[in-house]
């Protein structure tokens, strides 16, 4: 029985260290995730900037195409006064050209307006060209780092792994299934130290005849109040 109570001890020191190793595989996964999101969201963000890019310039297409109409009407009706007879339709062909004009002005203002603003958005893409750039080369640098790590933390819990069958294979099943249940009980702590008349899992003082009966080795004993399985372990001289 003393063994067993060995093995179990054992079983126990390297599953704490498996749900550690485990715990810090979550956490290296959601640091690599965060990486790949930082260039995803730097990513989408010049797209986003190519896409007003887009607008902006479908814009002032828009906006020059309608200044050469303006301009062309203006032309058209300049050459057509030379045709007119009269003093009203002069006049009125005058106020035609005199409106075409002020439009004309209006939409150079705003084209004008528009490339500025063209300009600075490219600035702005051509800037976040480069940064992206070098966040992407940096960001497959800091995956490959944190892959490795990934990679050293899986090695480990595989040999972990690997050391706990060999150990539950020489255990009887009902045992193991015991010592399993405790664990998702007690937080991972299945096996605990008595000492001194108590009981280091729960801090609370063992019954004598049970606490003597340990010395014995003949059967596995639990803690009356936390259930865990006792090894006695006494102080070192």
């Amino acid at each position: 029985m003393k063994k067993r109570l060995e093995m179990l001890e054992q079983l126990q020191e390297i599953d704490i260290q498996i749900d550690a190793l485990k715990s810090a595989l979550i956490g290296l996964h959601g640091e690599m995730n965060g990486i790949a999101q930082g260039l995803d969201v730097a990513r989408e963000e010049l797209a986003g900037l190519n896409a007003q890019l887009d607008q902006l310039e479908q814009e002032k297409r828009a906006l020059e195409n309608s200044l050469a109409a303006e301009q062309e009407n203006i032309l058209r009706s300049e050459t057509n006064m030379k045709e007119i007879k009269t003093n009203k339709e002069f006049q009125a062909v005058g106020r035609e050209i005199t409106a075409a004009r002020k439009q004309t002005a209006e939409l150079e203002e705003q084209i004008m307006l528009k490339m500025g603003q063209v300009e600075a958005l490219n600035n702005d893409i051509a800037a976040r060209s480069v940064n992206l750039a070098e966040l992407e080369q940096n960001t497959a640098q800091r995956i490959e780092e944190k892959q490795a790590e990934i990679d050293a933390v899986q090695k480990d819990i595989d040999a972990g792994t690997a050391q706990r069958e060999e150990i539950t294979k020489d255990l009887p099943a009902s045992l193991i299934k015991r010592y399993g249940n405790l664990r998702e009980q007690r937080r991972g702590q299945a096996i605990a130290i008595a000492r001194d008349g108590s009981c280091l899992g729960c801090n609370m003082n063992l019954p004598p005849q049970l606490y003597n009966s340990l010395y014995r080795y003949d059967e596995l004993v639990s803690c009356p109040h936390c259930q865990r399985i006792l090894i006695l372990k006494l102080k070192q001289p």
